[in-house]
């Protein structure tokens, strides 16, 4: 499944692969009409879908195995992403093009600057690298920012929803005062009791938690 935006580049890499078929997810009119040209000659092979990706169901549109690649919209990566990731067992893999902050963070580590909630959410649910790294002047026109492609590997346990809407109110609460110690932050949660029965000092700041001890904190709540 490829979502824009592009002119089609990322379509006719995909048919070149050995995808048994591509759904390709457009809502700008130049590229839709650039796809749906590939389409009058890849037959059944390439379906055209003209939406807007954030209020499409991608699991109603392909039967599994499903791999979805797409070069992301920079406003609304982050959304879409969360929105993927609360359905992990849908996907064999993702491979995702973002700005190069935002890959950055998805794939930082406990204890550094970028570590945070969205790195959080996206290590409890799958295995995340950095794949390549791409300057402006890979692209045409050159944005101002360099970009960065993630896979994604959803771990063969996921979730059910309810649990993974838990994990997000807890980790927006814990980053969300990333000044706060945890005992401050995770107030409303249950914040000291909480902690010391998790065995985490109220001292530390969330962006020291590893993603094991999020979970232990999640299955407290």
């Amino acid at each position: 499944m490829e979502i824009g935006p592009g002119p089609g580049g990322l379509t006719r890499a995909l048919l070149d692969s050995p995808a048994a078929s591509v759904t390709a997810v457009e809502v700008d009119e130049r590229s839709i009409a650039i796809v749906r040209e590939m389409a009058e000659t890849e037959g059944e092979r390439l379906r055209v879908v003209a939406a807007d990706a954030l209020r499409l169901d991608l699991t109603a549109l392909v039967p599994a195995p499903r791999h979805i690649v797409a070069n992301l919209p920079y406003n609304i990566a982050s959304p879409l992403l969360v929105g993927w990731l609360r359905q992990g067992n849908a996907w064999e893999c993702l491979t995702l093009m973002f700005q190069q902050e935002v890959a950055e963070r998805i794939c930082a580590a406990p204890g550094t600057q970028a570590y945070g909630r969205l790195s959080v959410l996206a290590q409890w649910v799958a295995d995340v690298d950095i794949a390549v790294r791409l300057p402006p002047d890979a692209f045409v026109p050159p944005p101002k920012v360099w970009s960065a492609v993630v896979r994604f590997i959803p771990h063969a346990e996921q979730p059910p929803a309810a649990l993974f809407a838990q994990m997000e109110r807890l980790t927006a609460a814990a980053f969300g005062q990333r000044r706060k110690m945890l005992r401050g932050s995770l107030k409303p949660l249950g914040g000291e009791a909480l902690l010391t029965k998790a065995g985490i000092a109220p001292e530390r700041r969330a962006e020291t938690l590893s993603v094991a001890e999020f979970d232990r904190l999640l299955r407290l709540l």
